[in-house]
């Protein structure tokens, strides 16, 4: 990490129920509204020594020095906005998502990749629901981990593996509902061929390409294959063949038979084997066959 890297925690303030407010009470007061919500986001921030970046419609970004600053803020955020929605009987909250990592401060603004993962935390927090990264839970304080709860794990593009995710439970009440422990995710991969050569999807590897273009990960020498033909990602503990061609993928499953696959996605199973641009019994041509394992975590 540089010294223009330094570690922050990103958070972003989306207003859910807005489309809904603006139907309601007209485009004037609505805006009112949701500009004091996002001062509301600017106050209680800077009260916990966060930065308020910019506002996007109404949603707000806040940079803070750590992940405690960043948590104490959502959730006085959230109790706030709770009494300042029963008040005036208007059916909106907040969705909170913030992630602590590096990131780049210039011009007044943050980028990086703490800024993309905190959007995709937002992304996934419903209405009412501060959502923050499992490396963010790590960087708090002993008491305020013990407001979390796991909600799930995602497969981010970019990253090679999984992140957990999870709710600060931001509630002053004694009646949360526990959340009974999730199910440990199944350790899976997916082993390919192609030839003499053999691939493998896992937690380490997560993606690859296939096509006629060099640049692809698996290169099919076939004229009835696309450059950028289709790609294999792994997704928990799926694997989703991603179709990008224009004669479509086949994709043969021990016992099932074959399946065309065109601009859309297949999760494979089982054992079978991957065509390119033909059905197999037509032409085998090139393939790549394919086996899923799945194991305990």
């Amino acid at each position: 990490m540089t010294p223009s890297e330094p570690t922050i925690a990103v958070l972003f303030a989306d207003v859910a129920g807005s489309t809904r407010l603006y139907e309601q009470v007209g485009d004037a007061l609505a805006l009112a509204t949701i500009g004091k919500c996002l001062t509301l986001v600017d106050e209680v921030s800077r009260g916990h020594g966060g930065r308020l970046i910019k506002t996007i419609g109404d949603e707000a970004m806040v940079a803070f020095p750590s992940a405690d600053q960043a948590a104490a803020a959502a959730a006085e955020i959230q109790g706030r906005m709770t009494d300042f929605a029963q008040a005036g009987n208007y059916r909106i909250a907040f969705r909170i998502g913030f992630h602590c990592g590096a990131a780049i401060e210039r011009d007044g603004d943050v980028f990086g990749d703490s800024v993309n993962v905190a959007a995709r935390m937002v992304g996934l927090a419903k209405s009412g629901q501060v959502i923050l990264s499992a490396p963010t839970a790590e960087a708090l304080s002993a008491a305020l981990r013990e407001r979390l709860r796991e909600v799930d794990v995602m497969t981010v593009k970019g990253k090679e593996k999984d992140i957990g995710i999870l709710e600060l439970l931001w509630q002053d009440s004694a009646d949360l509902t526990s959340m009974a422990p999730r199910p440990k995710r199944k350790a899976s991969r997916l082993a390919l061929r192609h030839g003499e050569r053999a691939l493998e999807l896992s937690d380490a590897v997560s993606s690859l390409s296939l096509g006629r273009d060099a640049q692809n990960d698996v290169v099919i020498a076939d004229r009835m294959a696309s450059r950028l033909h289709a790609k294999i990602e792994r997704r928990r503990e799926h694997f989703m063949l991603v179709d990008q061609s224009s004669n479509g993928t086949f994709v043969t499953i021990d016992g099932e038979g074959e399946f065309e696959v065109r601009r859309e996605e297949f999760k494979l199973h089982g054992r079978g084997h991957i065509s390119f641009g033909h059905a197999h019994e037509a032409n085998p041509g090139e393939t790549v066959t394919f086996s899923c394992v799945e194991g305990d975590a």
